[in-house]
């Protein structure tokens, strides 16, 4: 490679004949057996081993977002597996796919609204109390007025509370990880709640992009990892449908609906 062609190449990993290596580590020696598989997700993408709090919270994060039942992310799926059984990368691609405002996305969308607003705050004021109290406050109303949804509230199954959403936090207090952006999601919900006299709860995909947003991550890349982590769930839906498929009943079923 000539120095004109110096751009060419990636520091997230290479191979040579003897060996190779992801981000400066020889994968064989270094990383397999060594090292989870989700630190080496962290690694890729903060080209920095985490703590033991913050591989705690990541896998924590990965974890509650690998399945959530028949949802129509797993749906797609399977209908698609029924169609194309031969084709699993399509099914899982569709599945995927419906990675949007509903299922997953509010994973980037509340890392965005949170990270948007704690812009507005000077570093040194982010951990006082009242100041994100207010800048809550002050947020909520402008999406409201402005007819947006506020990301990271309420939840089409769990309309009380989201199982993964205390546990999240008490892991965040356990590590003493619980950062600026976990703790204004907790003052965007009461905020929510004073300003429209309707209470909802802070869903596990929104505490989830709050917790990767105080590990560092940009929230463009939260998404990414919801969506690393809904491949396994997906995966044993798959795995389910080819021992036990319901794809060409539910089809059927639909069929004779119309």
């Amino acid at each position: 490679m000539t120095p004109k062609d110096d751009w060419l190449k990636s520091s997230i990993g290479r191979s040579t004949p003897e060996s190779i290596k992801v981000r400066g580590l020889d994968l064989a020696t270094e990383v397999m057996g060594e090292m989870s598989f989700a630190d080496l997700a962290f690694l890729l993408a903060a080209d920095r081993m985490p703590s033991d709090g913050e591989s705690k919270m990541f896998n924590a994060v990965l974890t509650a977002l690998a399945d959530h039942g028949l949802t129509p992310m797993a749906l797609a799926a399977r209908l698609t597996y029924t169609g194309a059984p031969e084709s699993l990368q399509g099914a899982i691609a569709a599945g995927l796919l419906g990675a949007g405002s509903v299922f997953l996305g509010p994973v980037e969308d509340t890392a965005r609204f949170l990270h948007a607003t704690l812009e507005e705050i000077p570093e040194v004021e982010q951990t006082n109390r009242a100041t994100l109290e207010e800048a809550a406050k002050e947020a909520v109303a402008a999406a409201l007025l402005d007819g947006r949804r506020i990301p990271g509230l309420g939840h089409p199954i769990h309309r009380e509370t989201d199982p993964r959403t205390p546990r999240l936090y008490q892991l965040a207090n356990e590590t003493g990880l619980l950062g600026p952006h976990l703790r204004l999601l907790e003052f965007v919900g009461a905020a929510y709640e004073e300003e429209t006299d309707k209470k909802l709860p802070i869903n596990g995909a929104g505490a989830a992009g709050a917790v990767l947003a105080d590990l560092g991550f940009p929230p463009a890349l939260t998404r990414g990892f919801a969506l690393l982590a809904r491949v396994a769930g997906l995966i044993g839906h798959l795995a389910e449908e080819a021992e036990h498929p319901i794809g060409m009943r539910l089809w059927k079923e639909i069929d004779e609906r119309t």
